[in-house]
């Protein structure tokens, strides 16, 4: 029986909450880390005797390691299993971001900043498909989504942390954020393996004790798995045919939605100081962004169940351009908010069907792969964005200008969007 059959019919029990949890943290971990440096620029600048296109490469650091490690560790994943990529890249990732807090100059800081992306990569790149193989089908698309909602936690996280130990300095900040990685031991002992996985090993009587802990019911101990063929951690198969186009449009999307939001998150403190308001109320307007983030999780996690992930999308996305162009026209504060509020609500819920829409599409065998080379395509983004925005904003291009383009690549993911085939509904492969 194909192992993905066994979810048909599962029901959504408190394991699946359990998990959830704890997999969702390991998510807000992983955007606290991303963002942490943002927060803590200033002082940065101040220490290590240094420019804003250094502050931006040192931010950037972490996305350009990622670029390799993405590549790197979806095949890894594929082969050695989900769990064990978790718990490697969360001890990885802790022993060299406590080292970097220590780094003595803008070059070293840069390297070992590089290195936690390489290795924490790993965490990023398998968290979503790890879940998802997991779920039954018919509360995949809603449970994966309200995952995503980690990432306005690991916002709120980074901004308390740089306001709890901010005044401490930015090593302080940073050693915090290493500490983190402890939570990979929580997850290591409680989430199970991927009975996909198992299956594929021919760990037959693992796979069937997964899925009975996961609640599935009426399945004979006699029943051999299987699992859609496909060479594991074949990174090159993923080029080839229906599933090469596939790739190559995941990959832009990737990159397009990426540098969409990404562009404009990095630099929206010094943004919305250029509008004139001070540092502590462009970090308190952030923050209300992030809560805005969490009822877009929620509205975007219940259409998608009951309408797929293709339109919501498209549509979200859509409309956090929108967002994002009434913001970067905005005359007024209140007119900034709303721009940035409706921004926030449908990018962020947007972020959360994507997610699970891109580990759909495709089998477990290059699952990992396949989602490996989507977060290669955001960090490309990510690394490029920073640099190039700011560049634009020291120019005479101007704020508004700036912020216009960040938002064209929005509208670009759309048309993308376009192209990709419906998941919803359906057994993973």
């Amino acid at each position: 029986m194909a192992v993905g059959h066994a979810f048909r019919d599962m029901p959504f029990g408190s394991i699946h909450v359990k998990i959830g949890a704890i997999l969702f943290i390991a998510w807000a971990i992983e955007a606290w880390e991303m963002l942490i440096l943002t927060y803590v620029a200033g002082d940065l600048a101040t220490s290590l005797q240094i420019g804003p296109t250094q502050v931006g490469i040192a931010i950037s650091a972490l996305f350009l390691g990622m670029i390799p490690g993405s590549l790197l560790w979806g095949p890894i994943a594929d082969r050695i299993g989900r769990k064990a990529t978790c718990a490697w890249s969360f001890a990885g990732y802790g022993v060299i971001t406590l080292l970097s807090s220590f780094a003595p100059n803008f070059e070293t800081l840069t390297v070992a900043r590089f290195l936690s992306g390489l290795v924490f990569s790993g965490l990023f790149t398998i968290t979503f498909p790890y879940f998802e193989e997991l779920l039954p089908v018919k509360s995949r698309g809603k449970a994966s989504v309200y995952l995503a909602a980690g990432w306005p936690i690991g916002i709120l996280a980074a901004l308390g942390t740089s306001a709890l130990v901010g005044g401490h300095g930015w090593r302080w900040v940073i050693a915090a954020s290493a500490l983190a990685s402890l939570w990979g031991i929580v997850l290591y002992k409680v989430v199970p393996e991927s009975p996909y996985w198992l299956a594929r090993k021919g760990r037959n009587e693992a796979a069937h004790q997964v899925l009975q802990r996961l609640g599935a019911r009426g399945i004979s101990r006699d029943t051999i798995f299987t699992s859609a063929e496909g060479k594991t951690g074949s990174i090159w198969s993923l080029f080839k045919g229906k599933l090469g186009i596939i790739t190559v449009i995941q990959i832009l999307i990737n990159f397009t939605f990426s540098w969409g939001y990404w562009g404009l998150q990095t630099w929206m403190p010094t943004l919305l100081q250029d509008r004139g308001l001070s540092a502590s109320s462009s970090l308190s307007f952030i923050a209300l962004s992030a809560v805005m983030m969490i009822p877009g999780y929620i509205t975007a996690s219940y259409l998608t169940g009951r309408f797929g992930r293709k339109w919501i999308f498209n549509i979200y996305v859509l409309a956090a351009g929108g967002g994002g162009a009434y913001f970067a026209t905005a005359s007024t504060e209140t007119e900034m908010y709303i721009g940035m509020f409706v921004l926030a609500f449908f990018s962020l819920g947007a972020w959360g069907v994507w997610d699970t829409w891109m580990g759909e599409l495709y089998p477990s065998a290059t699952r990992g792969s396949g989602f490996g080379l989507g977060i290669f395509g955001q960090r490309v983004a990510n690394t490029i964005a920073p640099s190039l925005v700011g560049f634009l904003l020291a120019s005479t291009t101007g704020a508004t200008s700036t912020i216009l383009f960040i938002n064209m690549f929005l509208f670009i993911t759309v048309i993308l969007g376009l192209f990709l085939p419906e998941t919803e509904g359906r057994e993973l492969e």
